[in-house]
């Protein structure tokens, strides 16, 4: 078991087509394996015919007959065409196993027979020099699976040392020993050869697994590959992948040739121009190393190609292709889509400005060269296209509009779209401002005509602000003065036009100026409050003071609230300043006697905030104040939006105790459905209502709208109460509940408002019926 072992770990290590190699080596030899068969046959013959022993003569035709069918195994395996597969060595072998033993067991037949039957020494070397040269010749045969070889050898050579043994003279002796140690070194001999050809095998199929790992790569990697070698170019290697980007055939690759050679074949495919195939090859002679790329439009498909050159040390130079025309491509589009509007196809802000300012520094340098003028354009209603029909047709609607301004500037006008609903044109070489102006008539009427956009019919407007260019100007500054004149137009009414003035950039400039004082003002609390009473009409004692906002610039003087709101409401401060407001005048009623209250004005935005009750509750909870004592007062513009939220939010601070007033009603929107719908405790008259009101149409107006709210619950304050005969005429009919005015008290800071409480309150209930009102709470 010990010397088959090495044999069984051989051929664990054998993969089927080895195996299949070594069965097949079996048979690669036929004519020695049919003449050693006859061998012993005609040794046998000449024993037979000199002894004339009849068993040794019966041995001939054994060996004759076991030598002709191996003859036809031979001949018939060598009938075979196609290659030994696994399954069918295993039959094969099995087949020469059977021949070989029963060879051995004639052989082994055969030398026992002649040694032991005869006497005579020539027979005997005879028959011992058969046997080893049969043995010998073996060897060469049957290495790839020496098994079957050591069976034959136990076979045929044990029974001849064992009848050597048993002749017992000592040469015979000598000679079974000899026998012993050359059948002992034949073995190991089969066995070294197998090993040294199955390790042959083992190589080759290592080296076939890599080179087809090599070749697989090669020809799956992205890139074309050549290289080329020796001083002259000459073609080593080339993928399928370069192949197939040179369009060249399939077999191809596997020619040789020069440099020159390949790309020759490359220009002839149509793959590369004849100039990009001479510098290509000049850069693979001469061995430089670098990187080139060919876009050649005079080729069929337009391909672009990145080629790189790399030289070995040895001579020689690797080329990589690389097809880049897709990378080109995606690099182009977003080139585009960097400079270009995705929608219209139009320049975008970017280019548009890049191009202006080229253009600007062109005119710079020629004194006789026409002004051109920049025409910003915004679309009228176009929100409510959005919002209506939505944002598909509104998308359509800028195509719309893009090709319209597209058919009526010349091809030397500049039309780009600056983003959402604004284009901009910049008109060159104008003679006079009137070019422009009619210009931009054109494109407000072209495009306030009707557009037919998903089978409905759009209308538009358009507001344009027109600036013309002068010696030096910059592009931003053009940009900015048009934008300028755009506003101004879209304050005047919009659907018109408007060229930039000077003033225009001081208006805005200092409209600028008090944005930054103003976001200033706010951040170091500069602002300071004021407050106007308002006089219970019955008992003439201040019920309320309501809470007015004053700024004391260090520059502009007094800053009135008309100018300060709007402003804030436009930069977004309007919520942390009336904030700031609310807390503010909470801690302020804090010092004023028990039954005065305080009334703080809310904007829109400011009530429209979702927190807007956690700020009322804050600003209570940090000032003290009972929320009974505080008075929100609304516009009716924070009742038009969200009316359910309003509604809500009205119920929740009523809920909570605080007062709800309605600021000047019977401006803006008045509807007297506010007064039932919303949960109203005071309405406020606005002082609109007094004028004329001596006469009857006036008053009867004002004491029906003020006998109305009195129905429904509602406390009634007239605002704007500057006389004493308007006293009279709102309070004859005891419906007007309280009033406001200078007739009472301008707004006043807050020391002086304390003490206009402190003698408003310390005062007699009935005073106010005895005496005018300015004395009453002077």
């Amino acid at each position: 078991m010990q010397l088959a072992q090495p044999s069984q770990d051989l051929d664990q290590q054998m993969s089927p087509s080895i195996y299949a190699g070594m069965v097949d080596s079996l048979f690669m030899n036929p004519l020695p394996m049919v003449f050693g068969a006859f061998g012993p046959a005609i040794a046998g013959a000449v024993i037979g015919a000199v002894s004339g022993d009849v068993p040794i003569w019966l041995c001939v035709p054994l060996f004759i007959a076991v030598g002709v069918a191996r003859a036809v195994q031979m001949y018939r395996y060598k009938q075979r065409n196609a290659p030994l597969s696994a399954d069918e060595a295993v039959v094969w072998e099995q087949r020469y196993r059977v021949g070989a033993v029963v060879y051995g067991i004639a052989l082994g037949i055969w030398s026992a027979t002649v040694l032991l039957r005869t006497s005579d020494a020539a027979a005997h070397m005879l028959c011992v020099t058969t046997v080893v040269a049969y043995t010998s010749a073996g060897v060469g045969r049957t290495f790839g699976r020496p098994r079957i070889f050591h069976l034959q050898v136990l076979l045929g050579c044990g029974p001849l040392i064992l009848a050597l043994m048993f002749v017992g003279d000592a040469y015979h002796f000598a000679l079974a020993l000899l026998s012993i140690v050359f059948f002992v070194a034949i073995r190991h001999l089969t066995s070294s050869l197998q090993r040294i050809y199955l390790n042959a095998w083992l190589a080759r199929e290592r080296e076939a697994a890599i080179a087809t790992q090599f070749d697989t790569a090669l020809n799956n990697m992205p890139h074309g590959l050549c290289m080329f070698s020796g001083a002259d170019s000459r073609l080593a290697v080339m993928n399928q992948r370069f192949a197939d980007m040179m369009r060249l055939p399939h077999d191809f690759m596997h020619r040789s040739g020069s440099a020159s050679d390949i790309l020759a074949a490359c220009v002839a495919a149509g793959t590369i121009s004849p100039s990009s195939g001479r510098s290509i090859v000049s850069d693979i002679e001469n061995a430089v190393a670098g990187e080139i790329i060919t876009v050649d439009s005079e080729t069929t498909d337009a391909h672009a190609f990145s080629w790189t050159f790399q030289p070995m040390t040895d001579g020689g130079t690797v080329v990589l292709v690389e097809d880049i025309t897709e990378r080109r491509s995606a690099e182009a589009r977003i080139i585009h889509l960097a400079r270009y509007d995705e929608l219209t196809a139009l320049p975008n802000r970017v280019n548009f400005r890049d191009e202006i300012e080229r253009l600007l520094l062109t005119s710079h340098g020629h004194t006789e060269t026409r002004p051109s003028a920049l025409l910003f354009i915004d679309l009228d209603q176009f929100k409510q296209v959005n919002d209506t029909l939505g944002h598909p047709c509104g998308d359509q609607l800028l195509c719309d509009v893009a090709d319209r301004l597209r058919e009526i500037l010349r091809p030397e006008d500049f039309v780009a779209r600056f983003g959402g609903d604004e284009f901009v044109v910049f008109q060159q070489h104008i003679k006079s401002n009137e070019d422009a102006a009619v210009l931009a008539r054109r494109i407000v009427d072209r495009l306030s005509e009707r557009y037919l956009i998903d089978h409905h019919v759009v209308e538009i407007g358009a507001s344009i602000g027109i600036a013309v260019t002068a010696p030096g100007i910059k592009a931003d500054v053009l940009l900015k003065n048009a934008d300028m004149a755009l506003y101004r137009a879209k304050a005047d009414g919009r659907g018109t036009f408007c060229f930039f003035r000077e003033e225009m950039a001081h208006t805005v400039e200092s409209r600028r100026i008090l944005e930054l004082d103003l976001r200033r003002a706010l951040a170091h609390e500069e602002f300071e409050l004021y407050y106007q009473p308002l006089v219970n009409l019955k008992t003439g004692r201040i019920s309320t003071c309501e809470a007015l906002l004053r700024w004391n610039h260090p520059v502009r003087g007094t800053v009135s609230p008309v100018d300060i709101i709007p402003v804030a409401e436009e930069m977004g401060l309007i919520v942390d300043l009336g904030r700031w407001i609310l807390r503010k005048a909470c801690m302020e009623c804090m010092r004023w006697p028990e039954p005065v209250c305080i009334a703080v004005n809310f904007s829109s935005q400011q009530f429209h905030q979702r927190d807007v009750l956690n700020e009322v509750r804050y600003a209570l909870e940090v000032s003290g104040l009972p929320a009974s004592r505080l008075e929100i007062e609304i516009t009716e513009s924070s009742l038009l939006r969200n009316t359910q939220w309003t509604l809500d939010a009205l119920s929740q601070l009523r809920a909570a105790g605080v007062r709800i007033s309605l600021d000047d009603f019977g401006t803006g929107y008045s509807s007297l459905s506010y007064l039932h719908n919303f949960p109203l405790q005071k309405v406020k008259i606005d002082r609109s209502f007094l004028e004329g009101i001596d006469a009857d149409r006036p008053l009867t107006l004002l004491r029906g709208v003020a006998r109305l709210s009195a129905d429904l619950g509602m406390a009634v304050v007239v605002e704007g109460i500057e006389t004493n005969e308007q006293l009279e005429l709102i309070s004859a009919d005891g419906t007007v509940t309280e009033a406001q005015g200078y007739l009472f008290s301008r707004p006043v800071p807050a020391a002086q408002v304390r003490q206009l409480l402190a003698a408003s309150h310390g005062s007699p209930s009935d005073q106010y019926a005895k005496a005018p009102p300015e004395r009453s709470i002077a």
